[in-house]
């Protein structure tokens, strides 16, 4: 089952590959005789679907989850394989997509305008007044 990243990129399933183990957590004793937690590993460094800048934006930006070239996707949330199954698919796409999404536009440093300025100000001052009044009077 290929997985759809974009309308430009969808993933082959031949270049997925699935590990099946025992989860923990609920279950019973099902959970004891089935492998129903899911490892999916796709390697971004040898992908033959990826053009060479997806491949370096992906390497640059999933550099930190990338082990031997290959991003891994653990999931055992749920009591069946196949929902496991579907649930890694959707996360390893969301990562994939979220990765290679252009960057956001820097943000532009700005003033405070003068209102917000003065309206901090009168703020500050409205609290300091408040603290004031809290202190004993002077013996005077």
């Amino acid at each position: 089952m290929d997985l759809e990243v974009t309308d430009e990129l969808t993933i082959p399933a031949a270049e997925l590959a699935w590990r099946f183990s025992r989860s923990s957590g609920p279950g019973g004793q099902h959970v004891n005789t089935s492998d129903s937690r899911v490892q999916l590993t796709w390697n971004v460094v040898d992908s033959l679907v990826l053009g060479e800048s997806q491949r370096e934006r992906l390497v640059s930006r999933l550099g930190r989850r990338l082990t031997n070239g290959g991003i891994t996707v653990t999931v055992s949330a749920q009591r069946s394989q196949l929902r496991n199954r579907e649930t890694a698919l959707e996360h390893l796409g969301d990562i994939v997509r979220e990765a290679l999404a252009p960057a956001a536009p820097l943000r532009r440093a700005t003033k405070p305008t003068r209102g917000s300025a003065r309206r901090h100000l009168a703020g500050k001052k409205r609290r300091s007044e408040t603290k004031q009044q809290r202190q004993r009077p002077s013996a005077d």
